[in-house]
């Protein structure tokens, strides 16, 4: 049986799109390793189908924490058989790029000659066309964290630059983060969006286990709590909601503890809910127990601009009306099955304005909820997974 490595640098909590990934790979016939790294707070693994393993590093951030986890990983690589390779994201692309050029100096994943030759063979077995397959979750280069750091920046280009265009086979979350990189590089890249497995509409957890009484509103922000999510805004905007609501912050993130302590100096604890970390098989009880799934991140960048989050997604499998920032992949879905409303301002005024229009209108809310049945049906891993095997036979 082939045997593929899944690799990426967070600690395999919460990250939905990757576990997808390696229970595709499983249904189409890879014995699948996911490597991570464990941090010094990291949570016990849930047991998965497929084995994972977590490296312990001594640096938790900064260029010398991703120094280490690709020279750690480069090592784990060359010592690990594998018939495929899969990298997330450019953190974990160096190691596996150098790993697949040291055991197959040849193959066309690192060789523009070879992938032209290898794309006019026919190749009975398919498990042996696809040697090291890179995944784009975002544009990297356009993250938030990265932006005015341009020295940072820099770096990251640097090796983009030298790696990327040598790839075979590349996907990309979705269509918009596609034609970026293939713009800027020239290669062929395939999408293959961050749609979540059809969920069903029960098994919610009360609200009585979040100290929330049952005729209260749920306002629910879940996902990674960084900077430009507009979370500062939303939790402003509890001061001025008139709706008896609370929201719901479930995820952690570079400022979550900031928040915890700016939504105390605003007396506002008692409308606001920090859940903390959440293992993605719970995730969907919680969502499920909200009446708003917001997704508002502010435009400071590309990457943003051009975003599909899980959390938006997740809204739609959890039949929870979506209120978001009017972005290209995030407005297509929401227009074309009409789930949900934009958001015009980030102002906290105008926002609890928005959220206490949608809150109190049970007739549109009525006709989202009946979208978003159809919206879940299209949108689901279970049809998105065919594409990724597509790929896998080499139907880029």
């Amino acid at each position: 049986m082939p045997f593929a490595i899944v690799s990426v640098t967070n600690d395999l909590t919460t990250d939905q799109r990757v576990d997808r990934t390696c229970r595709a790979l499983a249904n189409s016939g890879y014995e699948v390793l996911l490597v991570g790294r464990r941090l010094r707070k990291s949570n016990a693994l849930v047991p998965r189908s497929y084995p994972m393993h977590r490296m312990r590093l001594l640096f938790d951030s900064g260029p010398l924490f991703y120094a280490e986890y690709n020279i750690t990983l480069f090592f784990f690589l060359l010592l690990h058989r594998y018939d495929l390779l899969v990298s997330n994201d450019l953190d974990t692309l160096p190691a596996n790029y150098l790993a697949n050029l040291v055991k197959h100096p040849f193959s066309g994943s690192h060789n523009r000659k070879s992938k032209i030759e290898n794309r006019k063979s026919k190749i009975e077995n398919r498990k042996s066309k696809i040697l090291h397959l890179h995944d784009c979750h975002e544009y990297f280069r356009g993250v938030p964290e990265l932006v005015g750091r341009k020295k940072t920046t820099r770096i990251w280009r640097w090796i983009e630059d030298r790696i990327f265009p040598k790839l075979s086979h590349v996907v990309a979350v979705n269509q918009s983060v596609a034609d970026l990189y293939s713009r800027e590089y020239g290669n062929q890249i395939g999408v293959i969006r961050n749609v979540p497995f059809r969920k069903p509409l029960c098994g919610a957890f009360s609200k009585a286990s979040l100290n929330i009484r049952e005729e209260q509103k749920i306002i629910l922000y879940q996902g990674a709590v960084n900077v430009d999510r507009g979370i500062e805004q939303a939790i402003l905007a509890m001061q001025h909601i008139k709706t008896d609501a609370i929201l719901v912050i479930a995820g952690i993130g570079d400022i979550y503890e900031s928040l915890r302590n700016f939504t105390s100096e605003q007396r506002l604890a008692e409308k606001v809910r920090f859940l903390g970390q959440i293992p993605f098989q719970d995730l969907h009880g919680y969502t499920l127990m909200a009446d708003i799934g917001l997704s508002i991140e502010k435009d400071v960048g590309i990457n943003y601009h051009f975003c599909l989050p899980n959390k938006f997604l997740d809204y739609i499998q959890a039949n929870v009306p979506v209120l978001v920032s009017p972005f290209p992949e995030m407005k297509s879905i929401v227009d074309h099955y009409g789930v949900g409303e934009f958001i015009e301002s980030h102002d906290p005024v105008k926002l609890a304005a928005h959220l206490d229009t949608m809150l109190n209108n049970p007739e549109k809310t009525a006709v989202y909820k009946q979208n978003l049945l159809k919206a879940a049906e299209e949108l689901c891993w279970e049809v998105e997974e065919k594409r990724l095997v597509g790929i896998l036979d080499g139907k880029f």
